[in-house]
């Protein structure tokens, strides 16, 4: 297992441009205009690769807004269509588009759609690398990645890999922000934040306990699926009291430097094994830090005591937010600067690139005893 290290060190320097298929999945545009972790960080890598000089084609929904060629697997994203059932069929033509003819048209395809790429890398031989962006202890699904034990995995986190430590994870990559994204706000704001998604495993009925029990006002800006409007309804409805407990609803990626730069610190409740957050890393871009759970990747991103706090119970958390006033907002925009830039992603992503087309050639050429021309070949390595 090769993990790549969360220094860098610079473009990785053996790389030739490279063609490549970005696969993400149909349920919000290539950027999302509001909530959507995952299809945000597709954006970034996208935008990073061309601007680095690679050809990169980027399937996606057709409303997506990207630099890179764009090829459409429906004409507009799903979940603000009101049409997210149709995400599995439409995803798998979409897949089919991919892998047809790959081998002419690309080196490599890097695949966001969880496991619905493996079977196709498997059949077509396609160099393939898969981020896996979701929650992987569901154990009705182990099946399926048991399966396609060789295909090669990238986690988000270290913690993301545990339940399927049996597959091939070639990497652990964090995530990275254009280091422009956000605006650094040196001063703390008089509010506590919460910002992601209304639904159980994200409690944000802790977050609001906590404000009120610290006596600090709380804004919440989070979107509401359908499979959880129930619960925003009876729970966490009822507790909305502004401004004191004020809901706002979902913020565009633009809104996000005022509403986090300008809190005290973002209340990160969650109470599931939270493969990123990458709420926590945006709070940390505007320099406000986070008061998290220890929970998935928490203690992987968060330097407690340095860039905020990591509690469990509500009396601990409360605690913690008194506290945040002797962070230094400074550090918090500097771990962002150190560790989380989209520069050192897309450095870790080209490295892992040349890895699996040369591992994939070597095997083709064992498999058919005969050479193959591989990248260092090409470069006169």
């Amino acid at each position: 297992m090769d993990t790549v290290g969360e220094q860098g060190n610079g473009r990785f320097a053996s790389v030739r441009p490279l063609r490549i298929a970005q696969v993400a999945t149909l349920y919000e545009r290539i950027p999302p205009l509001l909530y959507g972790g995952t299809e945000r960080v597709v954006s970034y890598i996208t935008e990073e690769l061309v601007r680095r000089g690679h050809d990169v084609t980027l399937f996606a929904s057709g409303d997506s807004k990207t630099a890179a060629k764009l090829s459409a697997g429906c004409p507009e994203a799903l979940r603000l269509l009101g049409k997210p059932e149709m995400g599995a069929p439409l995803q798998l033509v979409m897949l089919n588009d991919v892998y047809e003819n790959a081998a002419e048209r690309f080196d490599i395809v890097h695949s966001h759609v969880d496991y619905w790429s493996f079977a196709f890398a498997t059949l077509t031989g396609m160099p393939t690398v898969a981020t896996m962006h979701g929650r992987l202890n569901i154990p009705e699904l182990h099946p399926v990645y048991r399966r396609y034990p060789s295909v090669p995995l990238v986690s988000i986190s270290d913690a993301q890999r545990k339940p399927l430590a049996f597959m091939n994870w070639v990497a652990t990559i964090h995530h990275g922000l254009p280091r422009g994204l956000l605006r650094f706000s040196p001063l703390p704001g008089k509010y506590l934040a919460f910002l992601g998604r209304i639904s159980p495993e994200k409690r944000p009925d802790i977050a609001i306990e906590v404000a009120r029990k610290v006596g600090i006002p709380i804004k919440i800006a989070a979107k509401v699926d359908v499979v959880d409007r129930d619960y925003f309804e009876t729970i966490i409805k009822p507790r909305l009291s502004p401004p004191d407990v004020e809901y706002v609803g979902e913020i565009t990626e633009a809104e996000k430097s005022e509403f986090l730069g300008n809190a005290l610190g973002l209340l990160f409740t969650i109470d599931w094994p939270e493969p990123f957050g990458l709420a926590m890393i945006e709070a940390l871009a505007c320099g406000t830090p986070v008061v998290a759970r220890p929970c998935g990747s928490v203690p992987e991103l968060l330097s407690d005591g340095t860039t905020g706090y990591i509690a469990d119970s509500v009396d601990e958390l409360t605690k913690a937010v008194r506290k945040l006033g002797t962070l230094s907002r400074e550090a918090c925009r500097a771990e962002f600067e150190r560790r989380f830039t989209v520069e050192q992603m897309a450095d870790r992503y080209e490295r892992i690139y040349v890895d699996t087309i040369e591992h994939t050639l070597r095997e083709s050429d064992s498999r058919e005893h005969h050479g193959g021309c591989s990248i260092a070949r090409e470069q006169g390595r």
